[in-house]
């Protein structure tokens, strides 16, 4: 029985595909051998009846990846594996389709890692190395490093020319075969042979025939010493085997070496790994010969002791037909975009490294709005410089900001420092920090602010003075008033206090159930039931549903929870208690009046609700508060970091230099609104590309962060932690 089923699978997949060819792409001749012995094993394991309409696979010899692309295009091959970033152009610029992807045992991804023999080398200082690369375009010998480096801003790129052009200026010397139609000088190191004579040409070309082809061809360039570091993928690290891996280290981002054995904590990025691309029409009948292939020849086949698919020892090279690190194949669903099968962050970085040439969205930056004062103040900006162009996107709330730059629809937006954590856990990197502090002086010889301390804000419980019988500790069954879901004063830092002592007992970990257990109503626009029974909506404009994520509601931020104390103008819908930051109260309270929403209102008609019961003027902030907040972040995807802080400089320098302009980049009063874009406490940008997310928070708000998010259910999160690596 055993060997009858594979049989009956076969002549069931034979009748599907009647005697249509399957035409196999290779790239050299240990491919076609092993090619060759795929097809002969086919036969042996096919019935009699059956093997003439099967044995018609072939193997079609190319003198390159991008030849096969074009032989399938062209209906001259069918399939051929390709590294993830040429199955991208595959799909994008080619029409082909992805059918299945590569799994390796810890996933479908791969890590890029830098490898050195030079103990001297450093991440940070590579300009005028030379470099062995496994291929251009290729997700861990190009698209990784070259991102990671460009978000540090040890490489630049100034988008007048192709980013290649900037590479081959970068390193000394190079070897990244594929790379000869981009820039000749990348070409310098490969060993391939030479010729006039297209066929016979392999110099520099993404085939085994170039010796420095592929991840095992760029260690070869660095075993040679023709180059000084060698981009590869981590499974490329199994070859090198006994003494030999003391002879290698591996780069790290912080400046640091490590041995081979530490890549998961020494590497450039993380990415997808390959795939196998065919036409559209001839989709189906691929899935169906790889699943049979995989079926008989895999890890686990039936006819493993005839022919091993992922192995290609036997025929003296490494990586024929697949990686031989390979543990299995995961053939795809016709409905799967790109996006999904080398996830978002990928598909970003492989657009902002210009993988599918220059476009317009390569000369601007498209800043995230939330609400419509937003966009007219982003307009305003845009109206206001000289520096690179400046698109204004609008979305609904800081959580579809991340999400649209995690898809590439915006590049930047300023986020509050629970939004910040979410955009970190979601891909995305700092730029800069809004800086709080009186004084924003560079040091001597520096050009902008840096600086080791941040200072932060703190945020504040308000209630009416009026409301004498209204303290921290017995605001069971009130209306509370918060600036905005997940936003640190108004949703984190209140549910750590005792708001009521007959709700204290059970002290979940989930701000949203702990607001729904102790308020009897109130505003935290962004959530739903009756936390959203006491917001507003908007109205002109701005109309809106009520309780939006954003200035539309006329109760969202820190106006917005305040107008929610007082009321609105009728005195029909207020809280008796408003969670918010101090930083810019004073001022919301006299811009009641000066807005028309209310009149009257001053400084002490206001107090603090303390954490230990008491009430406080609101100039006692320092010793009566919630706790302290760390500053909004500026956050992009990381290939961006230096092009957005370029823009950001730029802009604050064109605005510093024209003190008359009417426009003011940290004021929003003029809108109607506060905080619109950036704080209005801010006085200048910080500059912390440097740093992550954990290290601008600090570790005691991150942990906390941490904590809460580990028991409270996040849309945005979920979406943020689908991970294209273990999906399959």
């Amino acid at each position: 029985m055993r060997g009858l089923y594979p049989v009956s699978l076969f002549f069931i997949f034979v009748q599907c595909i009647g005697a249509k060819k399957m035409r196999w792409c290779t790239v050299s001749d240990p491919e076609q051998r092993k090619c060759a012995e795929l097809a002969k094993a086919l036969v042996a394991v096919l019935p009699p009846a059956t093997v003439a309409a099967f044995a018609r696979l072939s193997c079609v010899r190319a003198s390159s990846t991008l030849d096969c692309i074009n032989r399938i295009k062209a209906n001259r091959a069918d399939i051929v594996n390709l590294d993830a970033g040429e199955l991208y152009s595959a799909v994008k610029q080619f029409d082909l389709v992805a059918v299945a992807k590569e799994i390796y045992s810890d996933g479908g991804c791969i890590l890029s890692v830098a490898v050195v023999k030079n103990s001297s080398l450093d991440i940070r200082s590579l300009r005028g190395s030379r470099s062995c690369h496994s291929g251009a375009r290729w997700t861990a010998g190009w698209s990784l490093p070259l991102g990671f480096l460009l978000s540090r801003n040890y490489l630049s790129w100034s988008k007048e020319h192709p980013l290649s052009q900037d590479v081959s200026t970068f390193f000394s010397a190079s070897c990244i075969p594929g790379a000869s139609a981009m820039a000749p000088p990348l070409c310098t190191l490969c060993r391939g042979q030479k010729s006039y004579i297209r066929q016979k040409n392999y110099h520099c070309e993404t085939s085994h025939s170039e010796p420095f082809y592929n991840n095992q061809g760029a260690l070869r360039c660095l075993r040679r010493g023709a180059g000084d570091v060698a981009f590869v993928d981590h499974l490329a690290l199994e070859s090198i085997e006994g003494s030999e891996r003391d002879e290698f280290r591996l780069l790290c981002t912080d400046g640091t070496q490590a041995p081979l054995s530490h890549y998961r904590n020494c590497s450039l990025g993380r990415g997808p790994g390959g795939g196998m691309v065919t036409r559209h029409n001839f989709r189906k009948v691929v899935r169906k010969f790889v699943m049979i292939i995989q079926m008989l020849f895999g890890q686990q086949g039936r006819e493993r002791q005839r022919f091993q698919l992922f192995n290609s020892s036997t025929f003296e090279e490494n990586d024929l037909l697949f990686k031989d690190e390979t543990d299995k194949l995961a053939v795809l669903p016709d409905d799967m975009d790109v996006s999904q099968v080398l996830g978002l962050d990928y598909v970003a970085l492989l657009k902002g490294l210009g993988h599918e040439g220059s476009s317009l969205e390569d000369s601007v930056v498209r800043w995230c709005c939330i609400s419509h004062a937003e966009q007219k103040k982003c307009e305003q900006w845009a109206l206001s410089i000289k520096s690179d162009p400046l698109v204004c996107v609008r979305a609904t709330s800081m959580r579809d900001c991340i999400e649209k730059i995690k898809r590439d629809e915006v590049d930047a937006v300023s986020l509050d420092a629970t939004h910040s954590f979410i955009a970190g856990k979601c891909g995305l990197v700092p730029v800069v920090t809004e800086y709080y502090g009186k004084e924003c002086v560079p040091a001597e010889g520096a050009t902008h602010l840096e600086a080791d301390v941040l200072p932060s804000v703190v945020g504040v419980a308000v209630a009416k003075r009026s409301s004498r019988n209204i303290f921290i500790g017995n605001l069971g069954g009130r209306r509370s008033c918060h600036s905005h879901m997940y936003s640190p004063s108004g949703w984190l830092l209140p549910y750590r206090h005792t708001l009521s002592l007959e709700h204290n007992s059970s002290s979940p970990c989930d701000p949203n159930q702990v607001y729904s257990d102790v308020f009897w109503k109130g505003c935290l626009p962004g959530s739903q039931g009756n936390l959203c029974k006491v917001c507003m909506g908007g109205t002109g404009e701005a109309a809106t549903k009520r309780c939006a994520d954003n200035h539309n509601e006329r109760y969202y931020g820190n106006m917005g929870a305040l107008r929610c104390l007082v009321g609105d103008p009728s005195g029909k819908s207020y809280g008796d208690v408003a969670f918010l930051e101090q930083y810019n109260i004073h001022t919301n309270i006299l811009s009641l009046s000066s807005t028309g929403w209310a009149d009257g209102w001053t400084l002490s008609d206001f107090e603090l609700l303390c954490g230990d019961g008491r009430r406080a003027p609101l100039t006692e902030w320092e010793s009566c508060n919630l706790g302290s907040i760390p500053p909004n972040t500026i956050m992009t995807r990381p290939v961006l970091t230096a092009r957005v802080y370029d823009f950001l400089m730029k802009s604050q320098e064109t605005l510093a230099a024209n003190p008359n302009t009417e426009f003011r980049l940290f004021e929003s009063l003029s809108y109607g609104e506060s905080d619109l874009l950036f704080k209005d406490a801010t006085q200048c940008f910080v500059h912390t590309s440097h740093l992550d997310c954990r290290s601008i928070l600090g570790e005691e708000f991150y942990t906390h962060l941490e904590d809460v998010f580990n028991c409270t259910h996040s849309d945005i999160l979920e979406f943020c932690n689908q991970d294209v690596c273990s999906i399959f």
